[in-house]
């Protein structure tokens, strides 16, 4: 009869071979860990504010048969926005409705009315966007947007870019969209009408955007 080989009877090399192959597969297992989890971090989000006075944000609208234009002189925007991480950007667009000027002192003053912004109790019109998905032309910010006190969802296609000026980190966002005045409630009593003034707004804008740094 053969008999059984004690622990004893096992040679030291033979007794550290199994502790050894058990350290390196814990070292390997540990490093495509540690590789798995590097490359599953999102990149991180840059905060981004406007530079006013190099920025743009103006409407087209019809009246009486023929095109005007007008814009918004103040609207702050705070942007947190990485390409590699749009689930951790956001957006946060105030517009300064009484800043409004189409070039006529007398239909700026009827724009900021009762009867059709009501700038008195209305004074800002506000845009938030919490979630972005790619496009063909760029990304697409999807969100809430309130004018008026009305708040409708709303989607804003957008191109964006980075550059280095003088040594500073700048963004710059332009797209264009458009929004129907009456589903906000902007066109009371005669102003319900669009033979004299339509109800498509078109919405224009390129925005020059400083950077701080990463979130």
């Amino acid at each position: 009869m053969t008999q059984a080989m004690s622990p004893r009877a096992m040679t030291p090399g033979a007794r550290a071979l199994p502790a050894a192959w058990v350290a390196t597969a814990a070292a390997v297992c540990l490093a495509a860990g540690a590789t798995g989890a590097a490359a599953q971090a999102p990149s991180p989000v840059t905060h981004y504010v406007l530079d006013q006075a190099k920025s743009t944000l103006e409407f087209t609208f019809m009246q009486a048969g023929a095109q005007n234009k007008g814009k918004f002189t103040r609207f702050p925007v705070s942007f947190d926005f990485s390409p590699g991480n749009l689930g951790g950007s956001r957006l946060e667009v105030t517009v300064e409705i009484g800043s409004l000027d189409t070039g006529d002192k007398e239909r700026d003053d009827t724009l900021r009315g009762e009867d059709l912004f009501a700038v008195t109790k209305f004074p800002q019109a506000h845009f938030s966007a919490s979630q972005f998905d790619r496009t063909a032309a760029g990304y697409e910010a999807i969100g809430k947007l309130t004018i008026r006190g009305v708040t409708r969802d709303a989607r804003v296609p957008f191109a964006f870019r980075t550059a280095e000026e003088q040594g500073v980190a700048v963004g710059y966002m332009s797209g264009r969209t458009s929004v129907r005045r009456l589903d906000f409630g902007v066109g009371q009593g005669d102003w319900k009408a669009t033979d004299q003034v339509g109800n498509e707004v078109g919405v224009t804008f390129a925005l020059r955007l400083s950077a701080a740094a990463p979130r």
